[in-house]
């Protein structure tokens, strides 16, 4: 392992048959500001937040246009472009911020077009190497929603296809329209619903845990654990998530640089059995 890119000690997934990355990725929500709304406090340290997430070997770095809204993408592409070679910016489309504190679903297929189309202008790109339908919009058939991202692929503006808050159902049927890489539900030490875990598993998708962090910091049962390694109850948290399973692509988000090189280095603990089994 680079003693350098420790990102490098989670080892890798390969998304879609065609996009390796380490499987310890950053989550770009935070960067923005205090309920994810407007810009943050200090955007050049958001900046230095993501060129350093890459220097530390992260090369999977997730977004969503409604982050801020808006702001994660520009930020992204203002602190990376242009982008290092193996670097894989996914972003998701199909939820709105009416204001702040407020969030909604938008699956109409004129909308994730144009959602897309401006992601790609926000991020630079040409094609976003992963695009996901945030959530099912309980408006429009997701037939609709995801037969609009299959175009857009078939045009060229997305390379894979994944979901974001989906059940079990959800997937199958998504699976049925599209073929869908990755999926990104909420998922931590507290909260294991692992049903569309094992799908991934079984399958051979990636499982993108939103929230991985959850409230780990208040978990008793890190607590003896992470005395036993000498960091925080976080950190065995994110080497929990790895070691749960292959199919996890954790993608804890900070806007602080200590918090990142903390959660970074996580990547190379190793729990043992009798961890394991004792964290469940």
């Amino acid at each position: 392992m680079d003693a350098q890119r420790p990102a490098a000690a989670a080892g890798t997934l390969t998304i879609g048959g065609d996009l390796t990355v380490s499987r310890l990725g950053f989550g770009a929500m935070r960067i923005t500001g205090p309920g994810i709304w407007g810009p943050p406090a200090d955007s050049a340290a958001a900046r230095r937040v993501l060129q350093r997430a890459v220097e530390l070997g992260v090369d999977f770095i997730d977004t969503a246009d409604s982050y801020g809204p808006e702001v994660s993408e520009r930020l992204i592409a203002a602190a990376l472009h242009p982008y290092p070679r193996g670097l894989v910016v996914a972003t998701k489309g199909g939820m709105v911020r009416p204001g702040a504190g407020e969030w909604a679903a938008d699956g109409r297929p004129a909308h994730l077009r144009a959602a897309c189309e401006a992601s790609l202008k926000r991020l630079r790109l040409e094609r976003i190497d992963l695009y996901q339908l945030h959530c099912i919009d309980p408006r429009v058939p997701l037939e609709e929603s995801l037969g609009e991202l299959v175009r857009l692929q078939a045009e060229g503006k997305i390379r894979h296809i994944g979901v974001s808050n989906f059940r079990p159902a959800d997937l199958e049927r998504a699976r049925r329209l599209a073929r869908i890489v990755s999926v990104q539900n909420r998922y931590n030490i507290d909260e294991r619903p692992g049903e569309v875990l094992a799908v991934c598993e079984r399958d051979g998708l990636a499982f993108i845990p939103w929230g991985p962090i959850g409230r780990a910091a208040a978990n008793a049962a890190l607590r003896p654990v992470a005395r036993a390694h000498g960091v925080e109850r976080i950190a065995i948290a994110i080497a929990w998530l790895l070691a749960k399973s292959p199919a996890m692509l954790p993608i804890p988000g900070t806007g602080s640089l200590e918090h990142l090189e903390r959660n970074v280095a996580a990547a190379g603990l190793r729990l043992s059995a009798a961890e394991l089994a004792q964290l469940g």
